[in-house]
């Protein structure tokens, strides 16, 4: 019954760990999947799968895009030049193009330390790398004098040249290009085409005293001029380019040292056809409110969601206040404040829009109207009642009831608070003259309630006499009496078209190009915004809205018929009225042509910015501006476009203006 026991098996030998060598917990336990490796994981499956993208998007054919858009949308049109060419247009004027603020691009040429290794690199257009790289040195670098309007020491920023100074704005953002390819499909060049770049942060006096640009500009255009036979060039300028372009007619007539020395018969020997795109030649509202809060619509709407980020020291930020350091350094800035003052814009109680239809934007009507008739909707129902003639309200209540039940209390003569900023140095670093005010020069702002442009040259004299009296001795916004007054021969007075004679040149041609049916900034409601250190006190308030869905009130902001950035009143009223025919402005009795662009938005997101577009810079690739200025170009007469094409009420806004001609 006994049975055999196995052997025990007698237990392996262990061999201790070094005493030197430690096990870490973590190799016994599984491992754990974190916050962190799932966010590294989807960034770089995001990286990877955006270069496999831009891999395939490169290795596909270049057709590729065009058939697909074919493929959803239809057949593409052919451009103009294309179309232009198969009928025969070919080149024969020089074309000399003039860009507009913020489009042509600056390069550095000297700079501080913190700027090392960007020789010749761009600042302003391109990638704007550098602003993210070292935000600091870029507004260091971008920043003019406050005392003088030209470069601080040690830093000279100058403008890109040639044609790529303003083809792209950046990358796949096109400016000009779209122009200078169809100009090609005729035959083209670049010999035969200059673009006029500039400083554009500079006051148009100062590109010719610091740069010669004025200079350079005439020499230029007598050159091609001569090298084509004596053909007379075809000026093209954009937006503050042809306030810039006016100042150079001037300029280039008056006699050395301030000005060129051309003569008076300059232009006519030289120049065919003005063809302005877009012009501000009467100013811009949203230059009041950029100078007065660092603002536009679209700006006091990301103010008023996120106001930690934009005017507020968070994180360090202080973005507006930044913004406002800069731009107000910008004497270019200045030239598009609104110029005729209430005579042109409108008083407390009236205006030259009054009455207008904020839902005709919305109508797809594409007719052009007769040059002296006006429009009867059926959507009058939807009048506004807006009061354009103030241009700043204080409180929606403020902005619409007649004048007579309005208190105001005047400010001009209040005396500043204590700075309100004392205790924090910093803010003497961000230049906006607000912390000089006090709270008591802030409050009589308020007071005064409601602004018509004149008030608004007063008001921008109270709240920034620094940047206004380095402005002032450049710029003028009044109405001459007497034309021939000889103070009227100062540069101050050359880009303002109502203190001004155009050039003594009667076969010379003027176009006023510029979209319409976009609703565009014309009046502002405005607060006080909550106090803070190193704050900008004033703000659109985008909460006043109208009470009707066609309301031309909309987010603290009356809008008028216009190209989004530019009024049909400042585009158009000049050739519609001061320059038409002979009169005091337009002695020589230059012809003068409205051309409007009815804005159609593109069909769908591949069709990129559009073909018809009548917004302020888009317009650029209008099929129909490209072939009007090609034939232009081409030796055609306004007469042989069909003279004025007009979509908007400006010949009736024109007749309501009492100017004396």
């Amino acid at each position: 019954m006994l049975r055999r026991r196995k052997p025990e098996k007698k237990p392996e030998a262990v061999t201790p760990a070094p005493a030197s060598v430690s096990v870490p917990a973590a190799a016994t336990r599984p491992a754990r999947w974190s916050c962190v490796d799932t966010c590294c994981w989807f960034v770089g499956w995001i990286c990877f799968s955006w270069w496999v993208l831009l891999f395939l998007y490169h290795a596909a054919p270049a057709s590729l895009t065009q058939q697909v858009t074919e493929a959803i949308s239809g057949p593409m049109p052919d451009p103009p030049g294309a179309l232009l060419r198969k009928e025969g247009v070919t080149a024969r004027h020089p074309v000399v193009f003039v860009p507009g603020i913020v489009t042509g691009g600056l390069e550095l040429w000297e700079g501080r330390p913190c700027a090392e290794g960007l020789f010749r690199k761009r600042l302003w257009g391109g990638t704007f790398g550098e602003v993210y790289k070292r935000p600091s040195c870029w507004l260091e670098h971008m920043s003019l004098d406050n005392e003088t309007g030209l470069d601080p020491p040690g830093i000279r920023i100058r403008a890109v040249s040639g044609l790529v100074a303003a083809d792209y704005f950046a990358a796949g953002y096109f400016v000009w290009a779209v122009l200078i390819a169809n100009l090609a499909h005729i035959g083209y060049e670049e010999k035969t085409m200059y673009m006029a770049s500039y400083d554009w942060r500079l006051s148009f006096q100062n590109t010719e005293v610091r740069d010669q640009t004025l200079s350079r500009i005439k020499s230029n255009i007598e050159l091609m001029v001569a090298t084509n036979g004596g053909k007379k060039a075809v000026v093209i300028p954009h937006s503050m380019g042809v306030l810039y372009f006016l100042h150079f007619m001037k300029w280039v007539e008056a006699p050395a040292p301030m000005g060129g020395g051309g003569g008076s018969d300059w232009c006519a020997r030289h120049i065919k056809a003005v063809m302005n795109i877009g012009g501000p030649l009467l100013g811009v509202p949203k230059a009041i409110a950029g100078l007065f809060s660092a603002e536009a619509k679209d700006v006091a709407v990301a103010r008023e969601k996120a106001p930690g980020v934009l005017d507020s020291d968070f994180f360090g930020l202080q973005t507006l206040p930044h913004i406002m350091r800069l731009s107000r350094t910008w004497d270019s800035t200045m030239s598009m404040i609104p110029k005729g003052g209430d005579t042109i814009w409108g008083g407390l109680d009236w205006s030259p829009e009054e009455g207008y239809d904020c839902s005709d934007n919305k109508k797809s009507e594409n007719v052009p109207h007769a040059s002296e008739e006006f429009r009867v909707g059926v959507d009058d129902i939807h009048i506004s009642n807006a009061n354009y003639g103030r241009i700043i309200s204080f409180g929606k209540d403020v902005a619409e009831p007649p004048s007579s039940n309005i208190k105001r209390i005047d400010f001009r003569d209040a005396v500043k608070g204590n700075n309100f900023a004392h205790s924090n140095n910093s803010c003497h670093d961000v230049w906006t003259e607000y912390h000089e005010m006090g709270r008591e020069g802030i409050q009589a702002v308020a007071d005064y309630k409601s602004y018509t442009t004149s008030d608004v040259l007063d008001l921008l004299h109270f709240v920034a006499p620094k940047m206004m009296k380095r402005g002032g001795a450049h710029f003028s916004y009044g109405i001459a009496d007497d034309l021939d007054d000889p103070k009227y021969k100062h540069y101050k007075y050359w880009s303002n078209p109502l203190e001004t004679k155009l050039p003594n040149a009667p076969d010379m041609e003027i176009y006023a190009l510029y979209g319409v049916g976009i609703p565009t900034e014309r009046a502002y409601v405005y607060k006080l915004a909550q106090p803070a250190e190193c704050y900008i006190p004033f703000q659109i308030d985008i909460t006043a809205d109208g009470v009707s869905k066609n309301s031309c009130l909309k987010d603290g902001v009356y809008n008028v018929n216009g190209d989004e950035t530019v009024p049909v009143l400042s585009a158009g009223f000049m050739s519609a009225k001061a320059w038409r025919g002979k009169t005091r402005f337009n002695p020589s009795n230059i012809k003068q042509y409205i051309r409007e662009y009815n804005h159609a938005p593109p069909a769908n997101f591949l069709e990129g910015r559009g073909t018809q577009s009548g917004a302020h810079v888009d317009i650029m690739g209008n099929f129909a501006l490209i072939e009007d200025i090609l034939r232009v170009a081409a030796g055609a007469t306004g007469e042989e476009l069909g003279g004025d094409r007009v979509y908007s009420d400006i010949f009736t806004w024109s007749k309501k203006i009492d100017l004396r001609l």
